[in-house]
């Protein structure tokens, strides 16, 4: 146990909020210690009844059961890899600006979720963070199953396609590309190859808190 507790330990700190959150939810679900019912984003429950917090549970909320408990493990592994990756490396002493861009994926997936009628946002948020990630290494040489390799770049293309094989769909996948294809763009892209505005910019309070909790951590 105390291996697992060191590993988790060492998982950078937003990485590792989102981690717990992503497996502690879905199992109060699982143990019906909370009806899953009120974990998915249901617009009508959200705008009307005031269920204010079904953007946040349905981003951590997946239902694990025999035809769904592999692809919540894939995604797992990939919410622990890239956004690990992503926080220590080009985000790496810049928490405030790694949690304001989970932020602004976030709300670009709940807003594109109300309108589309999607309950779930979990993979969306995952593969928002995995995109950005593949396109600041877009040149890296990456292995995925069966010892293919291809360039980071097309990582979050096959992942979309290994995702249908085994879960059926594209629509998630495709969103969190899009909304991390938007992010990437406008804070990178945009202004820096383009010459562009730069239009997205961390908040103040994210700097001052983040900057808190570093302190606290260290204490």
């Amino acid at each position: 146990m105390s291996d697992i507790g060191d590993w988790f330990r060492s998982i950078p700190a937003i990485t590792r909020y989102w981690f717990a959150a992503t497996v502690a939810v879905p199992l109060v679900g699982k143990l019906g210690l909370i009806s899953p019912a009120y974990f998915f984003l249901w617009p009508e429950a959200f705008l009307y009844r005031f269920q204010i917090w079904r953007p946040i549970t349905a981003t951590f909320y997946f239902p694990v059961g025999p035809g769904t408990g592999f692809l919540y493990l894939v995604n797992l592994y990939f919410l622990y890899q890239y956004s690990t990756r992503l926080e220590t490396g080009a985000f790496d002493g810049r928490p405030a600006d790694y949690l304001f861009m989970l932020l602004f994926n976030w709300i670009c997936i709940v807003i594109t979720g109300l309108a589309m009628d999607m309950q779930l946002l979990m993979i969306p948020l995952i593969m928002s963070v995995l995109y950005v990630w593949a396109q600041l290494n877009r040149d890296m040489i990456v292995s995925f199953w069966f010892g293919t390799r291809f360039k980071a770049c097309y990582l979050p293309w096959v992942i979309l396609g290994f995702n249908y094989i085994i879960g059926g769909s594209v629509i998630n996948e495709l969103i969190g590309n899009l909304v991390g294809h938007l992010y990437f763009f406008l804070m990178f892209r945009y202004p820096m190859d383009l010459g562009g505005r730069n239009f997205l910019s961390t908040p103040q309070f994210l700097t001052q808190n983040s900057q808190q909790t570093e302190q606290d951590e260290q204490v």
